[in-house]
């Protein structure tokens, strides 16, 4: 934790993660601020303005008081403008640092995407030495990546500290786009059509543990210092526990740590064996690393630059939940909480991944010739179809971070709110 109060100001705190963010920050009692296109809550101060006009946001960063900006701000994926993504996300981004360098604000966290790293293709259990693609997959990604680069290559700029945070699949109570969407599929009757074999595995991310991940990261966004041979150790060497917050814990039982099970004569060291059981297993071997792992030590000898993985300044961290899921599972899952009386009504009509691709070509040219926006998209069949799933090991060492909700959870928690706020007669 930062030894100074801090005072925040997240700009984008009245969309869905960036509220998120706020009610963390006043759930442990922080000064927080929000500075945004649209206000919807009154609980914080709010400045209202446009993110590219550095004058504006300026000014907030002064009458706001604000030592750490957490920047959310972006358009949603899928608009037709592509203009805006390059006005909002990169020369909005470059305002938002021009400001901070100005009045002095040190800390910078930014909202990227785990979006930066895809052009299609699979993506199976990566981390953050993968380089973007050369070509990328839309000027969303295109735009957020840009605007990592410039936040990254602002950190000890007059004092300015930043660090970019990559979550991938955001889902949870507020949500507008992924599971509005997921509802609305289901809603128009059309929850049996399965696109490609569901064999993919695909990160979802439950909302709080995104907005976790950003507290965390504002709190050790500080000066880098020398580690000792024992700090690093101590850092690196202990292998990491499964996340099981889903599935829980499942202890393997061993000759040495086992339950006694049925027995004629009890053994001479069953309270041995028993207590062996219940204690917290042992995480495995001490993990050995070569200079070939993103977090070895010197990681320079294989880095392109001086960048030091170890320390969270000028860095890139994936946040996921770390329970990668098959994709059609999940969306499976909401659709059984969200009707669990009627829902599945039919059998499950699986087309191939190309006949997909035919099928979203054909409605492309349709809504094309039409005027109107076609809902099934080469996008979406690209998207349901790929492995994308990602390696957080260098979040949860750094930034110890830890996933503070289950997916299942996390399911549960987003369905007790859509349920109410996709109703008809809801005013929210």
């Amino acid at each position: 934790m930062s030894g100074s109060r801090e005072s925040y100001i997240v700009i984008g705190g009245s969309g869905f993660l960036g509220r998120h963010i706020v009610e963390a920050l006043l759930a442990r009692g922080d000064v927080v601020s929000v500075f945004d296109i649209m206000q919807r809550y009154d609980d914080v101060p709010f400045y209202m303005g446009d993110i590219s006009d550095e004058t504006q946001v300026s000014e907030a960063l002064q009458k706001s008081g604000a030592t750490c900006i957490i920047h959310t701000a972006s358009p949603p994926h899928g608009i037709e403008d592509p203009a805006l993504y390059w006005k909002v996300n990169v020369d909005g981004t470059k305002a938002v640092i021009a400001a901070a360098v100005a009045n002095g604000v040190k800390k910078l966290v930014y909202t990227s995407s785990a979006g930066v790293v895809f052009n299609g293709e699979d993506l199976i259990d990566v981390d953050e030495r993968l380089p973007f693609p050369t070509k990328p997959l839309d000027a969303y990604n295109e735009s957020k990546a840009t605007a990592e680069d410039v936040v990254l290559a602002a950190n000890d700029v007059d004092g300015l500290l930043t660090v970019a945070l990559r979550p991938a699949g955001i889902f949870g109570p507020g949500d507008r786009q992924a599971v509005e969407g997921i509802a609305k599929v289901l809603k128009e009757g059309k929850a049996h059509f399965q696109i490609g074999d569901n064999t993919n595995l695909f990160d979802w991310t439950y909302v709080g543990n995104v907005a976790y991940a950003h507290l965390l990261a504002a709190d050790k966004l500080v000066p880098p210092t020398e580690k000792s041979d024992a700090e690093i150790d101590e850092l690196l060497e202990p292998a990491l526990p499964a996340i099981d917050l889903t599935v829980g814990h499942h202890r393997v039982p061993t000759s040495a740590a086992r339950p006694l099970g049925p027995y004629v004569t009890r053994p001479p060291n069953a309270d041995a064996l028993e207590a062996a059981f219940a204690a917290p297993a042992s995480q495995g071997r001490t993990v050995v690393r070569s200079r070939f792992d993103q977090l070895s030590v010197p990681a320079r000898a294989l880095a392109p630059d001086d960048a030091d993985p170890l320390q969270v300044a000028g860095q890139a961290f994936f946040i996921t939940n770390g329970e990668p899921v098959y994709f059609w599972d999940f969306m499976r899952g909401l659709w059984r909480m969200l009707e669990p009386e009627t829902y599945p009504a039919r059998k499950t009509v699986v087309l191939p991944r190309t006949v997909g691709f035919l099928l979203a070509t054909a409605s492309e040219w349709w809504g094309w010739l039409t005027g109107h926006e076609p809902t099934f998209t080469r996008f979406r069949v690209t998207f349901t179809c790929a492995q994308r799933y990602h390696n957080i090991e260098k979040a949860r060492r750094v930034l110890g971070y830890e996933p503070q909700i289950g997916l299942e959870e996390g399911m549960r928690r987003t369905v007790e709110v859509s349920i109410e706020c996709l109703s008809p007669c809801c005013g929210c």
